[in-house]
């Protein structure tokens, strides 16, 4: 008891870090005796439950149980259909309008707050002010008419990206400036398509830049891969700033060229280069000429064409409470632009169902300006698959030809053979410094300068107003909506020894439809809901345990887990919904919420919110936080200590997608998650079953 006493007192220091209190409140569940608990938020855990089946009869409850858990409820493409109407519903309309000048006022919003509300949010607005360290390496001999300079330049403070610069040997005067990106290629500005697309350019007396991508070439690695820029989301700073800032700081060095012409710029790339094509060249009104290729279709085309979901980057938190890709190509008018897709894509953005939408909302805006011809596409046909080869280059150079050197009769579109000038990665290859900024350290500094005043109130005199602060600006940051009305559609009744498992569909505001499992003993003391990283089929044990003690158990799955789960892609869907506004945490909590005073009215008893597992857990305690009056206490399997482990361990958002929750983490972690619950108590314990789904 001194040692609790001990503890307790570390929890009240308000110079403990908010992991510290973690560590000290896991502690104390397993010292204080209910009596102390009482007065908190915490109780003793009862003795560890035995995993082995119960012995008896030969019809034995674990597996009759077990059995009506694992029964599938949810038609076939429920899930799938009830996520893609979510979504869909929230992309933006094309705005209709009338004139150049009311598309200009709608554009300019659009450019405005995508800039504001998506990429600078958080320390990247101190990025984007930062000064631009550029650094000129070697020059290595590239070919017939042209030399390539190798440099690096910061992204951002800390961050170093390798590029080369294609650079004709005879400058005159102003000539065309190229910014070559890259998609999800391992060789990065090494693959040879891309090479040739630079010689090219530069013997055409164009100033060509390849830059490297992150996460690619030089910068492959665990360190840049996409999936961990949502560490950068969960500490309150955009993830997708890093990628935008290196496009904005190459077209910087660029037109800082003394022979660069402002008024011919190119950008062009394919696939993760295509996106970042489109993204740049409708933000950054200095690219004159844009030729994005197979990298990007509208949020409602890829609602409902999974192989167009796209990475982090591509789909970034609230993007589409702004605007759409179909508006950022809108945005390019009357700019010259050539949308290339290929016919028979083999990986994304096929032609056609991702051209069509595109070229429909941009096609008017384009012809208020009276520059109908300035919008043109090119289908490849010849190989058809997900390419940037001979065929789509000659359409990008015909465009400059048109464009850029008004068709003169010297130039032509047809592609210089340039095979064996290529050269190896070796040969490409940029010295970055040793400790080139990672999405992990990154986010490591943002959350030490972003993280508020975590202490929790000890006082119970200011507990209330505290709690009633905080539960506003959770609400807030989960998005959690208010969700009240659910349908209860009983799918099948069958008896257990001893009881009635009932397995119900669960529809909440008409929007989603939620599955459970309802085990009623003969001699119900009280209600118990159940939820599991695993998914209900997986609880057997716990729900066995908790239906043998006497408590009427709904095992149900909440979005994203157990049945739940989308079949394809899943995660991809999970950053849709935060692309379109929503949080997949927020939707969880809310529909846990929702379950539990429906099985409060049902049932007539309080509920208890029992979790299994990191996640469910997370989404346990916020659910409990912003309902005090539907759940009467908390049981945790196997929770977290601190939600900091996500960044302490490197975890991509393919882990957790839902923990990944902008913004949480400066403001919340599990300790004051807990605290908001009290004085209902919490009880946790050590995994009991699997936590993965």
């Amino acid at each position: 008891m001194k040692l609790a006493l001990r503890l307790l007192s570390l929890l009240g220091d308000a110079g403990a870090s908010p992991r510290g209190i973690g560590l000290c409140t896991a502690t104390l569940l397993f010292l204080i005796g209910p009596s102390a608990a009482a007065q908190g938020t915490l109780e003793a855990p009862e003795a560890p439950r035995s995993e082995e089946p119960h012995k008896g009869q030969a019809d034995q409850p674990l597996e009759s149980i077990a059995a009506v858990l694992s029964r599938s409820i949810l038609p076939e493409g429920m899930v799938l259909e009830q996520v893609q109407s979510f979504t869909e519903a929230r992309v933006p309309e094309m705005p209709q309008v009338d004139s150049v000048e009311e598309w200009q006022r709608h554009a300019e919003r659009m450019r405005r707050q995508t800039l504001e509300r998506v990429v600078y949010r958080g320390e990247a607005q101190a990025w984007r002010d930062a000064k631009t360290h550029v650094e000129w390496l070697e020059e290595i001999e590239g070919g017939a008419g042209y030399k390539i300079r190798k440099l690096r330049f910061e992204a951002l403070p800390g961050l170093w990206i390798p590029a080369l610069l294609y650079e004709p040997l005879e400058l005159q005067g102003k000539v065309p400036v190229a910014l070559n990106v890259n998609g999800h290629d391992s060789s990065g500005k090494a693959a040879d398509y891309k090479q040739i697309r630079c010689i090219n350019q530069a013997k055409r007396g164009m100033l060509a830049l390849n830059v490297e991508w992150l996460g690619m070439g030089q910068l492959s690695g665990d360190g840049l891969q996409h999936y961990r820029m949502n560490q950068l989301d969960l500490c309150g700073t955009s993830g997708l700033a890093p990628f935008y800032l290196s496009m904005v700081r190459s077209l910087d060095l660029l037109l800082e060229h003394p022979h660069a012409d402002p008024e011919r710029v190119l950008v062009a790339g394919l696939s993760g280069g295509g996106w970042q094509t489109i993204f740049i060249s409708s933000l950054d009104e200095r690219v004159t000429l844009s030729n994005p290729v197979a990298g990007y279709s509208s949020f409602r085309t890829r609602a409902r064409n999974l192989s167009d979901l796209g990475d982090s980057e591509q789909t970034p938190t609230d993007l589409a409470t702004v605007t759409d890709y179909a508006q950022l190509t809108a945005m390019r008018a009357p700019r010259p632009t050539l949308l290339t897709f290929n016919a028979k894509d083999n990986c994304c953005f096929a032609a056609g169902h991702a051209m069509p939408p595109l070229l429909e909302a941009a096609r008017p805006i384009y012809s208020l300006y009276g520059k109908a011809t300035n919008l043109e596409f090119h289908v490849n046909e010849d190989p058809g698959t997900h390419n940037f080869e001979i065929d789509n280059r000659q359409a990008l150079y015909r465009m400059i030809g048109r464009h850029f050197y008004g068709d003169a009769e010297n130039f032509s579109a047809e592609e210089i053979d340039c095979s064996a000038e290529l050269k190896t990665s070796e040969q490409l290859h940029v010295e970055l410094p040793e400790e080139n900024a990672t999405f992990n350290s990154l986010a490591t500094g943002v959350l030490a300068a972003a993280r508020r005043n975590l202490d929790v109130p000890q006082d119970d005199s200011q507990l209330a107003d505290w709690q009633e602060e905080r539960r506003q600006r959770l609400t807030e940051i989960l998005r959690a909506p208010a969700y009240s009305a659910v349908e209860a559609e009983k799918a099948e009744e069958t008896e257990l020894e001893g009881g009635t498992a009932i397995c119900w569909r669960l529809t909440i505001e008409q929007t989603w439809t939620v599955p459970a499992v309802e085990l009623i003993p003969s001699n119900s003391k009280q209600s118990s809901l159940l939820i599991a990283d695993a998914g209900r089929a997986a609880s057997g044990a716990t729900a066995t345990q908790l239906f043998e003690q006497g408590h009427r158990v709904l095992a149900v799955d909440p979005f994203y887990f157990g049945e739940s789960k989308i079949p394809q892609r899943d995660f991809l869907y999970a950053l849709l919904v935060a692309a379109v506004g929503g949080r997949p945490l927020g939707i969880q909590s809310s529909q846990t919420r929702a379950v539990a005073k429906w099985l409060r009215e049902q049932a007539g008893q309080p509920v208890q919110l029992v979790a299994v597992g990191p996640r469910t857990s997370t989404i346990a305690l916020a659910a409990a936080a912003l309902a005090p009056e539907e759940i009467s206490s908390v049981e945790l399997h196997g929770a977290w200590d601190s939600l900091d482990r996500l960044i302490e361990e490197n975890q991509p958002v393919t882990f957790a997608p839902e923990l990944f929750c902008f913004g949480l983490l400066p403001e919340f972690d599990l300790p004051q998650l807990t605290r908001m619950v009290a004085p209902r108590p919490v009880m946790i314990h050590e995994p009991q079953e699997a936590a993965q789904p």
